[in-house]
């Protein structure tokens, strides 16, 4: 237990700070402006274009080459990875411990994100290959060792290292606990749970989710892409819609949800004194840390989904990282915080809560049974499919690591590990999945940004030519 509690220690502390408060936070934001300057901002510019050209052609009918997913089941497959607990408690965490601030840096991040999307996406096309069974493999690993050459090889291996772990965290861990805990807190809202029955619950959850996980990992990317497509728009309709409701209701508390993000983004002392622990780094480093976890811009993880797709060219399908960003970050992650802040529930600054601080927002105007339930399917939906996208995400940083061989091994990994998540302790999932988000992210800013000319160049011939627009 002594040598555990250290590396969780080390892992919510040192290794935390350089990845976050050292490298993330400025290439994020330094790196975003530089990298939207030179595609001439084309997330603002040409935003218009990107959305009629992405959620345009959602219910056109699509079909894919072989050894390819259709561009619609790639961003579903994307997406299905990025919208989960990140938009629910991701966001709740966000507030509660950097303060109503920390979703500025949450908006800012995901605005210079866009671009950062969409840089990968272009790269992780324009550089991708056939394996061995004839399928379209791709994304910041493979940037990095074919657009950088081979002596940065390492660099390319170095990325595939930390996503393979990061997928046992964010992709895994913290998606299927929160799963169960949302569980938890439903079935609590209709009778008194015990905590042998809690502890049973958390099995049972955990084995029946290992089973669906396996039924469809072990299918392969075209039937993650065929779930994915059907659990995306349906899931994210109805949240939206409830969320909406909500914040009507409290309408009223609109302006003044406003005032405290903005009034607080810079000097979050003002609102809430020194008495909550809670400082500007605080709320820089969460509102960023939960953009990051929530639209994944930036870690390199959405590029090895779209590399997959059936496109006809780079930009083609980078327009859709920017369509990710902003559903995911801007209107998804927006409407939980402005749903929590303007209900007016207690919110325990300093604490990192689960799923009942949106719960609780929704209780005020659903009623806490419909809430608790509600919350339990739909971060039920939003997790498991971020589940499937993130067991691709491993599955393909292995196969570049060790070959097709591995690919089996990680899989049977992959699927106990989810069992693991749902018994574990909440803080200890997150940390696990923080540290190692941050760290997948330092190789990719590095080929991003090595290989910025590359996107700038596709950029400028794409949008140059005429037939394009």
């Amino acid at each position: 237990m002594e040598i555990i509690n250290q590396i969780l220690a080390f892992l919510e502390g040192p290794l935390n700070d350089f990845a976050w408060m050292y490298t993330f936070l400025p290439c994020a934001i330094l790196g975003g402006f530089y990298l939207t300057i030179r595609n001439g901002g084309i997330q603002f510019t040409k935003f218009g274009y990107a959305m009629k050209n992405t959620v345009g052609k959602m219910f056109k009918k699509q079909e894919a080459g072989e050894g390819a997913v259709t561009p619609m089941q790639a961003v579903t497959t994307a997406l299905s990875a990025t919208v989960g607990t990140g938009n629910i408690v991701g966001t709740s965490q966000a507030i509660a411990l950097g303060g109503y601030g920390a979703v500025f840096w949450l908006w800012l991040a995901a605005l210079v994100g866009m671009i950062t999307k969409y840089s990968e996406i272009v790269l992780a096309v324009k550089f991708r290959e056939r394996d061995a069974k004839g399928d379209w493999v791709g994304g910041p690993m493979y940037y990095i060792s074919k657009g950088l050459g081979g002596s940065w090889k390492w660099l390319a291996g170095l990325f595939a290292v930390f996503a393979t772990l990061a997928s046992f965290g964010i992709g895994n861990m913290s998606q299927v606990n929160s799963i169960t805990g949302s569980v938890i807190n439903a079935v609590s809202s209709f009778t008194t749970v015990s905590a042998g029955t809690e502890q049973t619950l958390k099995w049972v959850m955990g084995i029946l989710l290992a089973v669906l996980v396996a039924v469809i990992l072990l299918g392969g990317i075209k039937r993650i892409g065929a779930v994915t497509e059907k659990l995306i728009p349906f899931m994210s309709i109805f949240y939206i819609l409830f969320t909406v409701i909500v914040i009507v209701v409290h309408i009223g508390g609109v302006h003044d949800a406003f005032v405290k993000i903005f009034s607080t983004a810079f000097t979050p002392q003002a609102m809430f004194g020194a008495t909550t622990g809670i400082v500007l780094k605080q709320t820089i480093i969460w509102g960023l840390r939960r953009s990051a976890f929530s639209n994944e811009a930036g870690l390199g993880s959405a590029a090895i989904a779209h590399a997959a797709a059936d496109t006809k060219g780079p930009v083609n399908q980078g327009l859709y990282g920017i369509f990710e960003v902003f559903v995911d970050t801007i209107v998804i992650c927006t409407l939980t915080a402005m749903t929590i802040i303007c209900s007016g529930v207690n919110i325990e600054f300093g604490v990192k809560p689960g799923s009942e601080l949106i719960a609780a927002a929704l209780a005020t105007v659903f009623g806490d049974k419909f809430a608790a339930l509600f919350i339990a399917v739909a971060l039920m939906l939003f997790a498991f499919s971020t589940v499937l996208g993130w067991s691709l995400y491993g599955t393909r940083c292995v196969q570049y690591l060790f070959g097709n061989k591995a690919i089996r091994v990680f899989q049977v990994i992959f699927i106990l590990v989810v069992i693991v998540g749902c018994v574990s302790p909440l803080s200890f999932v997150w940390d696990v999945a923080d540290t190692f988000n941050g760290l997948m992210a330092i190789p990719n800013f590095i080929g991003l940004f090595a290989l910025s000319g590359v996107v700038a160049a596709e950029t400028k011939k794409f949008f140059g030519n005429k037939d394009n627009l």
